[in-house]
């Protein structure tokens, strides 16, 4: 099994930053992406930003330009730098791991309020 550990969520204003972090741990063989999706209430869940184990990166048209997703492959952990936030960027933010076998793991997610 796979565990995904979220942090860095919060209340930031309109304008701010804050940084997520998702630790993988437990049986990781290899990693063929991970990334970050967001759901806020009454909205279906959908792609943030992604990376793959080469260093690829894919990002939702909304992010582009202010977001940015990093990865540590020594330690398993996937970044997401957010910047100049906007309130529509308000979600649960979950971290996504795809293995090199294509099975999907999540985290519990973490909650990113933009508010003033």
């Amino acid at each position: 099994q796979v565990q995904l550990v979220e942090s860095g969520g919060g209340l930031v204003q309109p304008g701010g930053s804050l940084r997520l972090s998702c630790a993988a741990s437990g049986s990781i063989f290899s990693i063929y992406m991970m990334g970050w999706h967001r759901q806020a209430p009454g909205n279906q869940r959908e792609l943030v930003a992604t990376i793959t184990i080469g260093g690829s990166t894919n990002y939702a048209d909304s992010v582009k330009g202010r977001f940015t997703i990093s990865r540590d492959n020594a330690k398993n952990t996937v970044y997401l730098q957010m910047n100049s936030l906007k309130s529509e960027d308000t979600a649960v933010y979950y971290c996504n791991l795809i293995t090199g076998r294509r099975v999907n793991y999540w985290g519990q997610g973490t909650q990113v309020t933009v508010s003033s």
